[in-house]
């Protein structure tokens, strides 16, 4: 079983930035790509990046292409979203999310983190 808990959420103000962290443990980490995802209300969770467990990293949303950087730390077991340049439109719930490399999808969850753009 892996357990993924986020942190680093928070209220900002547009153009700032915010950084979240995924740690993990029960596992062995460096197997698994993560993913952040996000949803905001009204709208369906979106897989926003990914970084695999070989480090191939894939932003999967255009609308953060450029803002948004996923880094991993195998070391720590941990993997962070640094998220700068935010707009009210970033605001949601971001999940962190583990696949195992033999499945390739996400099947383990975090708790989910709010953050929060104001304009």
């Amino acid at each position: 079983q892996v357990q993924l808990v986020e942190s680093g959420g928070g209220s900002v103000q547009a153009g700032g930035s915010l950084r979240l962290s995924c740690a993990a443990s029960g596992t062995t980490f460096s197997s698994y790509s993560m993913g952040w995802f996000r949803q905001a209300p009204g709208k369906e969770r979106e897989l926003i990046a990914q970084i695999r467990w070989n480090g191939i990293i894939t932003y999967n949303a255009s609308s953060v292409k450029g803002r948004f950087i996923i880094s991993r730390d195998n070391a720590k077991s941990t993997v962070a979203l640094q998220m700068n340049s935010l707009k009210p439109e970033d605001t949601a719930v971001y999940y962190c999310a583990a696949s195992p490399v033999a499945l390739s999808r996400y099947v383990y969850w975090g708790q989910g983190t709010q953050v929060t753009v104001s304009s």
